[in-house]
Order: structure tokens, then sequence, then C-alpha cells
């Protein structure tokens, strides 16, 4: 699949990823890649994030690939529920990581407005990445989230919440899921 026929879209999580996380440097070194922005990082509200995410996919008829982390992957999910079926089709794929589980007991309150996530499949392939030991959704929880949207699913271990804090700064091994899912892609056109 040629890099000029598609553009990636990165859809950091609650904070934005900062300059050491992974999402900034493979926003650094992929091809036509640009950052989903949000008007308010510390304190996030469902329909603005989605209504920009929408904004992101329609501001070209450039298939896009989605790179979304923690709460991110979730804005995702609400996004597909309510995107027409024309819209959705700009969409090629996503790459899903450390999905936050905005549903947990001890979530965040400022992550409530996400709750409940929806659990029908995306219409488009997916493959999220989780890990056995992060703090925003286990590893069951994970594979839940993976079943209910139709995604592939790949558990790391010890990988926290696959962030710059758990030492994810450049994850070049991450490029291999999205290498992956790229390569179903190209199968699925052909």
């Amino acid at each position: 699949m040629p890099s000029d026929s598609i553009r990636y879209l990165i859809v950091p999580g609650w904070h934005n990823s900062g300059e050491d996380h992974w999402q900034t440097h493979w926003q650094a070194v992929l091809p036509n890649s640009a950052r989903v922005e949000q008007a308010d990082w510390a304190s996030p509200q469902r329909h603005a994030w989605v209504a920009q995410l929408d904004a992101a996919i329609r501001a070209s008829d450039t298939p896009a690939v989605l790179i979304a982390h923690s709460l991110g992957c979730v804005a995702v999910a609400h996004w597909a529920a309510t995107a027409p079926t024309a819209i959705a089709r700009r969409v090629l794929g996503a790459l899903l990581v450390a999905p936050a589980d905005v549903e947990r007991p001890n979530c965040p309150p400022a992550l409530a407005g996400f709750a409940p996530i929806p659990q029908q499949p995306l219409p488009f392939p997916t493959h999220l990445v989780g890990s056995d030991n992060d703090p925003a959704a286990s590893a069951a929880r994970a594979l839940e989230l993976a079943r209910g949207w139709g995604s592939e699913a790949g558990i790391l271990t010890g990988a926290g919440h696959i962030n710059a804090k758990a030492g994810f700064n450049r994850w070049e091994q991450g490029f291999a899921y999205l290498y992956r899912l790229q390569s179903r892609l190209a199968l699925r056109a052909a």
C-alpha cells in the first residue's frame, strides 16, 4: 500500500501524548500523518472529541489509518458508532493501543462521559494491543473490547499503559502491529 495513498491520523488519549510518547515519534516519522487535536485535553468531553475526530477524517478524501491510544480508542469507537457510512469508508483501519476502560470502578471522573463504551463491531479492520498490567484496562477487558469491536488482538507482557511512563518512547516494535494491519488492508483491497 503506497504511503502517499493513505494518511495517518494520530488519536491521543487523555492529556494528549507528550514529546516522549511513541505517538509523537510516529507522527514525526510516518508520511502524511497528523494529530487529531482537542480543545481540552485535561477535561475531555465525548461529543467534542468525537466531533474533532470526525472533522479530521472529513478534512481529506485521502483514506485514513487511525492510530489511537487510551481514551483515543474509545473516541474512535464512539465515532464509528455514529458516523455516516460514506464517511466511515474514509477510514481504512485502526490500530487501537491500550484502550482505556472508562467503565472500570476506579476510572477517573473526568473520563466518565465516555461511558458506556460502544460494543458493536467497528466498520473497518482493527488491531488492538493491550497489556497484562495496564492500570487503565485489564487484559481480560482489553480482549472483551477487541471481541466487541471485531479487532484482532495482542496482549503484551508487563507493558503497563504502553506510554512514555511505561518506557514506550519510540516503540519501534509497535510498527510491526501497524505493518500487520496494513497487510490485512492490502489483502482486503486486492
